[in-house]
């Protein structure tokens, strides 16, 4: 959402630039182009006037040096940094760095709340999988709700799995509304 936009009123102004850890290290043809790529961010934090959030996925995956390199950014305010982990940050964020933002850690999603979740990307026509005219049972979405461990990310990633296989198995001219059984979910929780 940050990356959409979707930030408090008073960042409205501001433009996002996002950084992902993995993709910027999956794309990188030689061990240099990450840091030009690095590089190329800060130029532009440089002449932004502190119009930009910069939202880092994965910041634990960047090194000291690389940490350390947004440090005078943060300092003057020329960069909202807004960077999200699965690691402790205290860890794996070094201290400067740490003692100039605010950590705010987030909590597994519920059950109820995945299986929510679950439904409306089984409704949403648009960016769900509601064209497909899918069904799923509350106990196979509590079976995968379950699976994700309070984790959105994976929960819709174990649901599209599971809409993969039935759409897959599928007969060819079938039409109308399928439903999800109890093989396609243990298949995507690993257990099949």
């Amino acid at each position: 959402r940050i990356v959409r936009g979707d930030v408090p009123e008073g960042l409205k102004d501001k433009i996002v630039y996002a950084l992902d850890m993995g993709a910027l290290i999956a794309g990188a043809k030689y061990r240099g182009e990450f840091e030009e790529r690095l590089k190329t961010v800060l130029n532009e934090v440089k002449v932004s006037e502190g119009r930009i959030i910069l939202f880092i996925d994965e910041i634990h995956r960047f090194n000291k040096a690389q940490q350390d390199a947004f440090l005078p950014f943060v300092e003057r305010g020329d960069v909202v940094l807004i960077g999200a982990t699965t690691e402790n940050p205290s860890f794996e964020v070094v201290g400067p760095l740490i003692s100039r933002v605010a950590v705010h850690v987030l909590q597994p999603l519920a059950e109820p709340d995945l299986v929510a979740l679950m439904r409306r990307a089984l409704a949403d026509r648009e960016r769900g999988l509601g064209a497909r005219e899918l069904r799923a049972s509350e106990a196979q979405l509590l079976a995968l709700a379950r699976f994700a461990s309070g984790d959105a990310r994976r929960a819709l990633g174990a649901l599209e799995a599971a809409a993969g296989l039935l759409i897959s198995s599928a007969e060819p001219n079938s039409r109308g509304p399928q439903g999800l059984t109890p093989l396609h979910i243990a298949a995507v929780n690993g257990r099949d």
